[in-house]
């Protein structure tokens, strides 16, 4: 069970993730937020109670980064159905610590915009798609449940092999030191820890 738990959970994740960007029918944002981040919890959990020791606490860090870095990645590739041309106002340099692309320091541009309608008002992005007082083309989603990106745009595809890399991490811990694995290790070894002989002390004395 513990060797599955973190392909399902980033399945369902993910799943949940994708119909709450862009189904028609889709929950509110609060629901979505509260349902998403109360499957991540108990993920974590769950996975810490089935995997023995420190192997448990950081193998559920890694579940969780990939579970995060799942509903990142929902979010890039949802649809963003209509588009305007935006005025960028002021750029914004940003420094973050980031736990994926490798870690380290990375820079995000924050982008003050003025829009017709005013939406969308502010757009973040790795680089500067625009100076001062120029002019950028926006993909938006009028529903407002994605973040705004610039028109045209490929989605990274960084998130998603970080995300399937600590996935394998934590599917490789809970292999190795899931408690029902220990327990039946234990089973199968008697009381000094050595396993037991296949033909026992009469068979060697024959």
């Amino acid at each position: 069970m513990a060797t599955l738990l973190p392909a399902f959970c980033a399945v369902a994740v993910y799943a949940w993730s994708a119909w709450s960007f862009g189904s028609a029918s889709a929950p509110s944002t609060t629901v979505a937020v509260s349902v998403g981040g109360a499957a991540i919890l108990v993920s974590a959990v769950a996975y810490y109670l089935l995997v023995d020791g420190v192997a448990g606490f950081w193998g559920a860090l890694a579940l969780v980064g990939a579970l995060l870095l799942s509903v990142s990645t929902a979010d890039q590739w949802a649809s963003r159905g209509a588009v305007a041309d935006c005025v960028v106002v002021k750029v914004h340099e940003e420094r973050h610590v980031s736990v994926g692309e490798g870690g380290g320091e990375r820079t995000v541009y924050r982008h003050t915009l003025r829009c017709p309608g005013g939406y969308p008002s502010a757009l973040a992005e790795d680089r500067r798609v625009a100076p001062d007082g120029g002019k950028v083309r926006v993909a938006y989603d009028p529903r407002r449940r994605v973040a705004p990106a610039v028109e045209g745009a490929s989605p990274s595809w960084g998130q998603a092999a970080f995300a399937v890399l600590l996935l394998a991490a934590a599917t490789a811990g809970a292999r190795k030191f899931s408690r029902a694995g220990r327990r039946e290790r234990e089973a199968g070894s008697d009381p000094s820890g050595r396993p037991p002989s296949a033909g026992g002390r009469g068979a060697r004395g024959r």
